[in-house]
């Protein structure tokens, strides 16, 4: 995959994982106090650093699992899988990426996913 591509995926990840933590230090008291707790950092070391169970209790179950895949993806991205489906190991269209830039699975794996769950 190429570098400048990878390198846009890695910095759209860390701009919606920064969006998150926006979100919740808007929405959250509790996470306000922990962010100013800490020692000065930006969002991102700070959504990097260990959530613990206050900041989860104030994320909702949507900005969990966004979050998670978002990390995720950053991890792919570290160890070189970044834009290979889960399922069958095959590049994921750099369309869908754009679009989606935590996705875990190609169109079609993840079409059968949904199918199987419903």
């Amino acid at each position: 995959m190429e570098k400048e591509f990878v390198d846009s995926m890695r910095s759209s990840l860390f701009n919606l994982k920064e969006e998150i933590i926006n979100k919740l230090v808007a929405e959250s008291k509790d996470f306000k106090e922990i962010i100013e707790d800490m020692d000065p950092k930006d969002l991102v070391d700070i959504a990097a650093d260990d959530i613990d169970r206050k900041t989860l209790e104030a994320l909702s179950a949507g900005d969990i699992r966004k979050l998670n895949l978002i990390d995720s993806a950053i991890s792919r991205l570290q160890n070189g899988k970044y834009g290979i489906c889960m399922s069958c190991n095959k590049k994921i269209p750099r369309e869908r990426l754009e679009a989606m830039p935590y996705a875990l699975m190609c169109i079609d794996c993840k079409t059968a996913d949904e199918r199987r769950n419903r």
